[in-house]
């Protein structure tokens, strides 16, 4: 019998790295898999958003199907587990090298049946296959070790996700073309199929009675499994929440939404272990850095703007291991162990449909964030600081009283400081007070839940929740699965925020025709709309890639033909007929919209059929890849007249984008000139910024006549060394200024 044992045992002290190196391995191609699809189909399905919400939906379904799948294994005896997933990985192998499927997509494909087949089709297979490694392996390990507790081996499939996730935009993305990645994840494919055939020869030859491990355990309840569901929903649509927030509220940066990923995938290797001290210390200080944090967050004080993205990504993590930790707390025996992660898997993928596809469309704020902090505050444990709080609240007797009395202040206090004196009698002090009052509240309520969750309602209220719902109830505010897009009012002007990012200026009054921003007349898109008479005559054909607020249609002339190209339908609403901004109306009401994604409109336009092209398409300083491309340049150069102009903006805070542009134009044989424009302090008065434009044209004469040898415009060469963006190699990380400080001038 204790040879038995022994043996039983080997695998744990000797071969344990085997199953920790074949989850490891298989959740980072998970991870690597995702983006690198999302990047071979973008030249073919574009940008839009019902595109990016499907292929989600693919991959939610294919994880719970691979979950599902291991779960329903667990009926048969483990050594036929193993020859069964084998079967599965060799029958799935006949999809390598990975790669979307030749099939031809109808023109007017509908993304919601389509792309949920193309994706499908083109990866589902191999996905569904790797999807089941984390919880199957967790069961044989169990197995092969005696009953050994197998879900410390969950860490280790995090770190893969992670590393996966983090891998992909920072070494593989910059070092290797897709063809190359492709080849890159067939080798990981084949090393993972013989890591499990490796861990299969570990389990033992004579099954038990039982499939899963010796002993037994009672099936979990109804409500346990929902509560598993709920604890794993949360912190799967904060992940989501946090970044749509950060990226609209306090900074758009390029790649940030790797960063609340990564920090969520962490949290399951911190939360899935053994001991108590880590969710003793999250019982007794997340309520309070949630009721903190959490609350003046949402205030997205931009002068703050990097602070709060470090404070967000902070509360993400806090609460996400508070919530993981407490369903690693709740878990079943091993035996319920492909069940427990089923549920897990559920409760992420309706959090992930809650924030990234039911939100956009039922809240035209990120209220989804604060819904959220809320839903953390109930479920997340807590503990009282201090004995004396303790015997406060529970007291015989008086503890009802202290309760309703408390609540009733709470709600006064905040109802008051955030409607009837925002900034008034306390002045500059207002917020600090508010803040102190906060950090009181939250340092005597932590303990009783139902106070806590008033003193949290009540921050979240005050510190943004007012304002936020001022404007929904003032319709200055709509929303799209583009973003959040804000109309301020003021007394000469009228504002269009994309998140941070100014999306343009309209005067009021007689001056509403004046273009305003990147687009005044001295910028480098203004001189060339100047220009397209001269150059094209009266009835020059123009195009604009992004409508924004229309400003550019005020540079329309009698005779000629405009034609904007829009990807977002809520971005059209606003600068339409009845849209807030009136340049359209009042300047090119003949203009024809274009919706959808632009350089797939522009394949189906005439050959020749434009003189000039404006390429204004980042939103929130986003880059639309797939449209700096070479294949994307040439696409342009099809649909200009062999003398047309093509304009293309590059200001952007975090990217240093001329040497793109100038690698397409070297590559297509384009004549290309800058211009950086520093408005002078009479435009300055207009609203006039600073704009980055660079003009290209094939007929060298043509830029020569736009430029007139004004010396603000530059020749624009080639960069030494960078390697332009083509459909099959683009990465953002050689121009982030962030990792490349000799771009700060560029």
């Amino acid at each position: 019998m204790a040879d038995g044992v022994e043996q039983a045992l080997v695998p744990q002290t000797r071969f344990r790295w085997l199953f920790v190196a074949a989850i490891l391995t298989g959740s980072f191609l998970l991870f690597l898999v995702q983006p690198m699809v999302a990047r071979m189909a973008l030249p073919r399905l574009g940008g839009a958003p019902a595109v990016w919400n499907s292929a989600m939906l693919v991959y939610q379904a294919l994880l719970l199907g691979g979950y599902a799948y291991a779960h329903w294994l667990g009926r048969v005896p483990v050594r036929m587990q193993a020859g069964i997933h084998l079967a599965v990985l060799a029958a799935a192998a006949l999809w390598l090298p990975i790669g979307l499927t030749a099939m031809e997509l109808p023109a007017d494909a509908e993304p919601a049946l389509w792309v949920p087949w193309l994706f499908g089709a083109s990866i589902g297979p191999l996905f569904f296959a790797i999807s089941a490694q984390a919880p199957l392996l967790q069961r044989w390990y169990s197995v092969a070790s005696g009953g050994r507790d197998p879900y410390a081996l969950y860490a280790a499939s995090n770190i893969g996700s992670f590393g996966g996730l983090i891998a992909y935009p920072l070494i593989v993305e910059p070092g290797l073309a897709l063809k190359g990645q492709s080849w890159l994840w067939t080798i990981g494919y084949a090393l993972v199929f013989l890591l499990i055939a490796a861990c299969a020869t570990l389990l033992p030859r004579k099954a038990p009675e039982e499939p899963h491990v010796a002993h037994h355990s009672p099936a979990p309840s109804v409500r346990r499994v929902l509560h598993w569901i709920v604890l794993a929903f949360v912190p799967s649509g904060l992940m989501l929440a946090t970044t749509t927030f950060l990226t609209t509220d306090i900074v758009a940066v390029p790649m940030l939404w790797v960063l609340p990923l990564g920090l969520y995938l962490l949290s399951f290797s911190l939360a899935f272990r053994e001991g108590e001290t880590i969710p003793d210390l999250l019982a007794k200080f997340t309520p309070i850095i949630v009721l903190l944090f959490g609350a003046t967050l949402i205030a997205g004080h931009q002068q703050l703007a990097y602070l709060n993205a470090l404070i967000g990504l902070a509360l993400l993590f806090v609460v996400a291991v508070a919530l993981h930790s407490c369903m690693y707390r709740l878990r079943p025996a091993p035996d319920r162990l492909t069940g427990f992660y089923l549920a897990m898997s559920v409760g992420g993928a309706l959090g992930g449909v809650f924030s990234g596809l039911v939100a956009p469309v039922l809240f035209d704020w990120t209220y989804e964030y604060p819904l959220l902090i809320l839903a953390a505050g109930v479920l997340m444990p807590q503990a009282f600081l201090f004995p004396a709080l303790a015997r406060l609240w529970r007291g015989e007797g008086q503890g009802l009283r202290i309760k309703i009395l408390f609540a009733v202040l709470l709600v006064a206090i905040f109802v008051w400081l955030g409607i009837f004196n925002p900034g008034g009698v306390l002045g500059e002090m207002h917020e600090q007070v508010a803040f102190l009052a906060v950090a009181t509240v939250g340092l005597i309520a932590t303990g009783m839940r139902v106070p806590y969750l008033v003193a949290l309602a009540g921050g979240l209220f005050l510190f943004g929740g007012y304002r936020a719902i001022d404007i929904s109830l003032s319709g200055d505010r709509t929303r799209s699965y583009f973003g959040v897009y804000t109309v301020t009012d003021l007394l000469e002007e009228r504002r269009l925020a994309h998140g941070t990012t100014l999306h343009g200026v309209q005067l009021k009054g007689a001056r509403s025709r004046i273009p305003t921003t990147y687009y005044v007349p001295g910028s480098g898109v203004g001189r060339a709309m100047l220009a397209a008479p001269a150059l094209y005559g009266p009835a020059a054909r123009i195009g604009v890639v992004g409508l924004g607020t229309g400003t550019l249609a005020c540079y329309a002339q009698p005779g000629q033909h405009w034609r904007f190209y829009e990807i977002d339908p809520a971005v059209v609403d606003l600068s339409s007929a009845s849209g807030k901004f009136s340049f359209v109306r009042q300047c090119a009401p003949q203009a024809e919209m274009a919706v959808g994604d632009a350089r797939l409109r522009l394949v189906e336009a005439a050959p020749a059929s434009l003189d000039l092209l404006a390429l204004d398409a980042f939103s929130s300083d986003a880059v639309p890849m797939h449209l700096m491309t070479t294949e994307a340049f040439d696409t342009y150069g099809r649909v200009l007249a062999p003398k047309g102009l093509l304009l293309v903006h590059i200001s952007n805070r975090f990217l240093a984008l001329a040497p793109v542009v100038a690698g397409a134009a070297a590559e297509g044989g384009w004549h290309a000139a800058r211009l950086v424009y520093q408005p002078s302090a009479l435009e300055g008065r207009d609203e006039a910024t600073i704009s980055d434009w660079i003009a290209l044209s094939r007929d060298g004469a043509t830029l020569a006549r736009l430029t007139g040898g004004d010396p603000r415009w530059l020749p624009l060469a080639p960069k030494a060394g960078f390697t332009p963006w083509t459909d099959d190699y683009a990465s953002v990380v050689p121009v982030m200024r962030a990792f490349n400080p000799s771009l700060a001038d560029e």
